[in-house]
């Protein structure tokens, strides 16, 4: 207890300010006006809500400390861990917690399990348990720390509890990586929040200082607090986004078993493959992947169907997908050689790429491809046009023909059936050459799609300026070979 006339130590959540009030201030003191920019059919999968974006809080703080309805705790299996966390909610909490927490019995990881809070301000302390992380376990770790979050906003929703403080709950003694963990948290409590909102008040994130950092760089994926925002932190998003409840969904690492488990592997090795696999991870069990090894050499033999060279296609391009959304890629999304922007006269998403920021000598290559996997896969699920800018490129940003080979032969068949149209802002007499024996020669089906644009007029005519965001540079040399006309456009503040 306090001494009598002493101020609280403990913090009023109603006190604290919300996700977006820091922005809005931020907003008013450059007396900038956020430009909401509606995409037509572009929208993130996790949507501006206002209405969501006022029951969060981030709060560099104890957790203990917080007067909120609940309070959680994370602990070990035996309820028993000696970490910051635990031990402040211990010492405020009283001994009588210690008590209670030894008539629990434990718990599992991934439950959640609820004691009183005693004497904290919190009126209930909700406990879980934290899986201990492996890389080579990573999909286990990952569906148990996303139980852990959603059972403690469960037992919230049962218990008709207003408000939750959630204390980051992989710590540093399970060797859970922060960014990856935050992930799980922060989309499993928006998913929560989209189905069950009206039954909480207020979502309190409390971290320290060295996971503040962390969670403001990952709450605009999930709480954008502005259509502006959504747009710039879409490409941002990891590839696995959980399904409607945030939960991870890896396809091809769930268990995969025969549905007829009795015939001989030779003998359903071509039905296995020439069936569809896009349930998978619809059912608890499906069917095994098969002898990696002999589908290798039937593919060297030639005997392979058209049927099971897709199906062999797809789980490579998985593979290469679940590897970008392992990597850490900023450095080559710093580069801004990639980026989305508006839609074309016909509604399609522009993609845009920006052949000078590619130093090509200078990054590494592989995971200049897996960025574009990691960006460009939920975009493909639909109708899509490629703006490459070739302005004032030289010989340090010339993608070389093996590069593109292996780009185009590695993404899956909806990058190729959804791209509608390739445009090829200035181009010169060699790249066009280069360009026209790449497709005639070396990959089909895109020659027809290229679309050769000499001036910014001509590519106003197939996408709106409002739509483009367009270098200053790329303006700066249309304006001196086309013309003064177009250098009264402004160019995008960001790039």
């Amino acid at each position: 207890m306090d001494p009598l006339g002493a101020p609280s130590q403990f913090v009023d959540v109603d006190s604290l300010p919300g996700w977006t009030d820091a922005y809005e201030a931020k907003q008013l003191d450059s007396h900038q006006n956020p430009v909401e920019k509606a995409q037509v059919g572009v929208r993130s999968p996790f949507p501006y809500r206002k209405d969501i974006n006022a029951k969060i809080i981030l709060w560099k703080g104890d957790v203990a400390l917080l007067n909120c309805t609940a309070i959680v705790n994370t602990s070990n299996e035996s309820l028993t861990d000696k970490n910051v966390v635990s031990e402040s909610i211990l010492m405020h909490a009283g001994p009588d917690l210690r008590d209670e927490l030894q008539k629990l019995k434990g718990c599992r990881t991934g439950e959640a399990k609820l004691t009183k809070g005693f004497n904290l301000a919190a009126r209930f302390i909700i406990h879980t348990v934290g899986p201990k992380y492996k890389s080579r376990y990573r999909t286990a770790a990952e569906s148990s720390l996303y139980s852990c979050y959603r059972n403690v906003l469960q037992l919230a929703k049962e218990q008709s509890m207003c408000s939750v403080g959630f204390c980051v709950i992989n710590s540093l003694k399970r060797c859970y990586p922060l960014e990856d963990a935050t992930h799980i948290a922060l989309r499993t409590v928006r998913r929560f929040l989209e189905i069950h909102g009206e039954t909480l008040e207020k979502v309190v994130f409390a971290v320290s200082e060295l996971e503040e950092a962390t969670y403001q760089k990952l709450l605009p994926l999930y709480f954008p607090r502005s259509l502006e925002e959504e747009m710039q932190s879409l490409p941002y998003l990891p590839a696995d986004i959980g399904n409607a409840e945030g939960e991870p969904v890896v396809p091809e690492r769930q268990i995969r078993i025969t549905e007829k488990p009795g015939v001989p592997d030779d003998a359903s090795d071509e039905e296995g493959l020439e069936a569809d696999l896009s349930f998978i991870g619809s059912h608890a069990f499906a069917r095994m992947e098969g002898d990696v090894d002999k589908q290798r050499r039937l593919i060297l033999q030639g005997q392979l169907s058209e049927a099971a060279l897709q199906k062999q296609h797809q789980r490579n391009y998985n593979r290469w997908l679940c590897q970008a959304r392992a990597e850490d890629l900023s450095d080559i999304a710093s580069l801004k050689a990639l980026y989305q922007t508006g839609v074309d006269n016909c509604g399609r998403t522009v993609m845009v790429v920006v052949g000078r920021n590619i130093p090509v000598t200078l990054i590494d290559m592989e995971k200049a491809l897996l960025y574009f996997i990691h960006v460009m896969d939920h975009i493909a699920v639909k109708e899509y046009v490629l703006v490459y800018f070739h302005t004032l490129t030289n010989d340090y940003n010339q993608l070389d023909s093996n590069f593109l080979k292996k780009l185009y032969d590695v993404v899956d068949a909806k990058y190729k059936r959804n791209l509608k149209a390739l445009y090829f802002v200035h181009p010169t007499f060699r790249s066009k050459v280069s360009a026209w024996f790449f497709t005639t020669f070396t990959v089909s089906g895109l020659k027809d799609k290229i679309h050769y644009v000499e001036s910014l007029q001509q590519l106003f005519t197939a996408i709106p300026p409002e739509q483009i965001d367009l270098p200053p540079f790329v303006l700066e040399y249309d304006a001196r070979e086309n013309g003064p006309y177009y250098s009264s456009y402004p160019p995008s503040p960001d790039l």
